[in-house]
């Protein structure tokens, strides 16, 4: 069985973000995986070393050029090999997975490990959209993972707290904060990734085109306010929040 890791690149979470004449411009900024895809890498390692017939794990990026740095830290942190799906193209999750789906039934993908929420897109859909391709069940929001031959099981959550699942492979599963730490990669990893395969796919092969565009966008910024709170007197210190909040931010009556 192979495995099937989807990777995104986004913003890291402390970098300064520019607006561009009503865009974010990303030139300079520190990109890196996308935290939930990270989980999904990290789970797809640990499945393999605790003992599953996993043959390959394969790191999917659809994106510009950039998303490459996103493949070879995937590719350190012990991934086998990468296919860069190359686009300028902004995919929207229905017609991403597309793409995935078809990756998944040409490379033998028993599993497809995809992050539970797009950080650019802010959606859910990709999961669900994949699995309904591929006629595959899905298991949203995953903690604990385990595979038992071609079964899978383990917790996810829901709204009363969390609950025990089984399902048969193939399936669909999607990855959260909790399900476990991803690992850094190490030097001799780093190396070892720049002579694993990352292969280089054209859009035009999968023929999928948007189904949702991108027409413009509003950017709102806010400048600080640069208020300091002395909190040495709490009670002070909540009438002054109070007052700041009544008065400046408008958001009490």
């Amino acid at each position: 069985m192979n495995i099937l890791t989807l990777v995104r690149q986004v913003p890291d979470a402390e970098a300064r973000v520019k607006i561009n004449a009503q865009a974010v411009d990303l030139e300079g900024t520190t990109l890196v995986i996308d935290g939930m895809d990270e989980y999904g890498v990290e789970e797809a390692l640990r499945l393999r070393e605790s003992g599953a017939a996993v043959e390959q794990i394969i790191a999917l990026a659809v994106g510009p050029k950039r998303v490459e740095d996103a493949l070879r830290t995937a590719l350190a942190m012990g991934v086998d090999r990468a296919i860069h799906v190359e686009t300028s193209e902004r995919l929207d999750a229905v017609a991403l997975s597309r793409i995935v789906a078809q990756i998944a039934q040409a490379e033998n993908i028993g599993l497809i490990l995809v992050g539970g929420q797009e950080a650019d897109w802010d959606s859910q859909a990709l999961g669900a959209a994949t699995a309904e391709r591929l006629g595959w069940p899905q298991l949203t929001w995953t903690n604990e993972l385990k595979i038992e031959g071609d079964v899978l099981t383990g917790r996810h959550d829901v709204d009363d707290g969390n609950e025990s699942f089984r399902a048969t492979l193939p399936a669909v599963v999607t990855t959260q904060q909790g399900l476990n730490e991803p690992r850094y990669p190490t030097l001799p990893n780093i190396m070892k990734a720049k002579k694993k395969e990352l292969r280089k796919d054209d859009l035009s092969q999968y023929g999928v085109q948007p189904m949702v565009r991108y027409v413009n966008a509003e950017i709102q910024t806010r400048a600080r306010r640069n208020h300091m709170i002395d909190g040495k007197d709490p009670q002070a210190a909540a009438a002054q929040l109070l007052e700041l909040l009544r008065n400046e931010a408008k958001v009490l009556s």
